[in-house]
């Protein structure tokens, strides 16, 4: 019969052993004997067994019934309102209440509220796609690290393999919201002139395409916020939107897209050099505004979106 109290010396079947033993006649200290245990064992299951039958002799939860010193249920309500309501920290509920600030604490991280983000419930996710091809392009940078000899990606290690000093590759990379088609370009630096250029470049080759840019949007970096970056929009009669700050989620096309470019591109390969990286970059980009389905796009590639939505624009 199995015993879930790992170190209880008896099972139930040997304490009902015991009692039919001491009922049959048997003396306590011979019973005591037979079973390795001591007397007094033998008197304890012998009196739960007249006290409460049969069922007396089954294990039962080891807790005790009652916890000195435990909260009443009114008093942990009450810390989570303060908590909920006011926003208190636990220090401030703790002082409050007469509480010691670890008790506060701990039920507060049963409660899952033990910071105070939890407090608020996430805000829904709100998707958002522009309906005509060139209506929003967001812009965004992706800092990779050159390397001249497989990293610990390709070697699965990171005691060798490893290229100290080589730089860093700035991945430009220019999105449109309705159509997903994407530009990209890996350059030297981050700085004005070259964040400019980019962009000038980007806004050409969606021109090739047929798509006119009516607003870009970018993160807050120096860049962007440059006056030469801003001059050129202004030139061309485009709009610049700016992400709330601390939120990369607001420009979720660039980010999702970064993270393909990632995956499938910069990772995806176990290439010998960073250079040997981006002379692939050409190949997959083109695959990708091709041929790559789009779930968000009812299966279609960025070009096939593209020349659904200039057919019914037109």
């Amino acid at each position: 019969m199995n015993n879930p109290h790992q170190n209880a010396r008896l099972t139930p079947y040997s304490r009902e052993q015991i009692v039919a033993r001491i009922c049959a006649g048997q003396t306590a200290a011979e019973v005591a004997a037979a079973f390795a245990v001591s007397v007094r064992t033998v008197r304890k299951w012998l009196a739960r067994f007249r006290a409460g039958g049969q069922a007396a002799l089954s294990n039962h939860a080891s807790a005790p019934a009652r916890v000195a010193g435990r909260l009443r249920e009114a008093t942990v309500a009450l810390i989570l309102h303060l908590r909920r309501s006011l926003r208190m920290t636990g220090a401030a509920i703790a002082a409050k209440l007469g509480l010691a600030r670890s008790t506060v604490s701990r039920w507060l991280r049963r409660e899952g509220l033990g910071r105070l983000a939890q407090i608020d419930p996430p805000e829904p996710v709100r998707r958002y796609q522009r309906e005509r091809p060139g209506e929003l392009i967001h812009l965004d940078i992706k800092k990779l690290g050159r390397f001249e000899q497989p990293g610990h990606r390709v070697t699965g290690t990171r005691t060798t393999g490893r290229s100290r000093g080589a730089g860093w590759d700035f991945v430009h990379v220019a999105v449109d919201d309705a159509t997903r088609l994407a530009y990209v370009e890996v350059l030297d630096d981050e700085r004005k002139n070259t964040t400019t250029g980019f962009l000038l470049r980007a806004l050409r080759w969606f021109g090739s395409q047929g798509i006119k840019a009516e607003r870009v949007m970018t993160d807050n970096g120096s860049a962007y916020r440059s006056h030469r970056f801003a001059r050129a929009l202004r030139l061309l009669a485009i709009r610049h939107i700016f992400t709330r700050p601390y939120t990369p989620k607001t420009n979720g096309k660039a980010e999702r897209f970064i993270q393909t470019l990632l995956r499938e591109w910069a990772y995806g390969l176990g290439y010998p050099t960073s250079s040997a990286r981006n002379a692939d970059l050409p190949r997959w980009i083109d695959g990708f505004n091709r041929s790559r389905p789009h779930s968000a796009l009812n299966g279609l590639s960025p070009l096939a979106r593209v020349n659904n939505l200039m057919r019914t624009h037109s």
